[in-house]
């Protein structure tokens, strides 16, 4: 079992009222909430609780991309990605991911990702997401009818940038250029592994059952909601003829571990209540336009979470009638399962049950969400490693992982220093 430590950013000082004067967290939230000042001290801590969790054993440390929004403060992941390259050793680095349609030319993530892997001495895992609405069609422009299209013509252009040996002319639909040579070339070959996250769309988990990728449901709503899209993902691999190895698999679980049941529970409450209150606050304006959401999730009655976020907003109403029940107050987060919380020995029991029931060989953890402190990050951090990872490590003991990083050996790598010398003077 593979167990990666995973980091939104969330902006951690939205105003408690915020639900109430604030149509959406996304797209349009407002500028004179964010204070620059008050970031900086947000994304020093955030990177400080990336390093801690490498330096405490956890296999990877995940940063994903998204855009006009507190629900996430990493419009560029790679930049991050790049700054835990060098102040990391042997932890792999999983970008989750480039939104492979946003890139005009794709190159760049070809050029970039290259970059990480090299820097990093060949740990880097690539994400391509195809995104979600709120960052692809309003944020970014768009087209949601094309949206899959250019993902799919980018993904090929990037993987050919990777593994072709010369320089070669690429004529597509959306994107023409005549020479791509992409320096530098990345350690792994032919290239790093490729993860594919989702939110639920049939499609996504048939691509990745195809393409032989992994498939990581990031799942807000916890494994008992997740259940239905990972059965999903292991009928399309059987129907396949594939085997059913776990570590083609990811998912994403919120986790609280303290002393106790009861502790964890007062600990983990408020970071909680504010991440389902105020970051998943997304206006049903910007959920599900008109062409984002395929026949084939429609006829399958498969919602996105980011559908399902946008219909709690709106209780009582249409589209809101069905979510209308979904969690903000910590006895629903903890009863529905979108939070597992305990003592070490409960936390570890109950994420057997997910691993084993979802099989899943990559359990990505948020051990920060919300607005929660650094101070109960470390903690959150260091008690899952200390006492919940050695109780997972066998699990699917009997399977190979095809899809981890290959680094470089290590005795050939460059050394991170405990800390940047300065320049002596001349």
């Amino acid at each position: 079992m593979k167990l990666m430590w995973f980091h939104l950013m969330p902006y951690t000082e939205l105003p408690v009222d915020f639900r109430d004067r604030n149509p959406s967290v996304w797209v349009d939230i407002h500028s004179t909430l964010f204070d620059p000042k008050r970031a900086h001290l947000m994304y020093n801590d955030f990177m400080d609780e990336l390093e801690y969790a490498a330096e405490c054993g956890f296999d990877a440390v995940c940063v994903n991309e998204h855009h006009s929004n507190g629900y996430g403060l990493m419009p560029s992941p790679n930049l991050i990605a790049a700054s835990l390259a060098r102040r990391t050793t042997d932890t792999a680095i999983c970008v989750m991911g480039n939104s492979l349609a946003l890139y005009n030319p794709p190159t760049r993530v070809a050029e970039e990702f290259a970059m990480i892997d090299v820097i990093s001495g060949g740990r880097l895992i690539a994400g391509f997401p195809v995104g979600t609405p709120m960052d692809t069609c309003y944020a970014y422009g768009t087209n949601p009818s094309q949206l899959r299209q250019r993902y799919h013509e980018a993904h090929d252009l990037v993987k050919r940038a990777w593994t072709e040996k010369d320089t070669f002319a690429f004529n597509g639909r959306f994107n023409q250029q005549r020479y791509i040579n992409i320096w530098p070339r990345p350690v792994q070959q032919p290239h790093p592994p490729i993860w594919i996250p989702g939110g639920g769309s049939v499609e996504t988990w048939q691509w990745c059952a195809q393409m032989n990728y992994v498939y990581c449901y990031l799942s807000y709503y916890g494994y008992k909601a997740g259940r239905a899209t990972m059965d999903g993902f292991w009928a399309e691999m059987d129907r396949l003829g594939k085997d059913r190895n776990p570590y083609q698999a990811g998912f994403l679980q919120f986790i609280g571990v303290a002393e106790s049941r009861q502790q964890a529970y007062d600990l983990y409450s408020e970071a909680a209540e504010y991440f389902y209150g105020r970051c998943l606050h997304v206006d049903p304006r910007y959920a599900t336009p008109p062409g984002y959401t395929s026949e084939g999730s429609q006829r399958a009655g498969i919602e996105s979470q980011v559908k399902k976020a946008a219909d709690a907003t709106v209780r009582g109403k249409s589209t809101g009638e069905r979510f209308a029940s979904v969690a903000r107050d910590m006895d629903g987060i903890v009863d529905n399962g979108y939070v597992i919380i305990g003592s070490p020995d409960e936390v570890a029991q109950q994420l057997r049950e997910v691993a084993t029931q979802l099989n899943v060989g990559h359990l990505m953890l948020l051990l920060q969400y919300g607005n929660m402190s650094k101070d109960l990050t470390r903690y959150n951090t260091k008690l899952f490693a200390e006492q919940v990872m050695p109780k997972l490590r066998d699990l699917h003991a009997g399977w190979t992982d095809h899809w981890w990083p290959r680094p470089m050996d290590a005795a050939l790598r460059a050394e991170v220093p405990a800390y940047m010398p300065k320049l002596a003077a001349e």
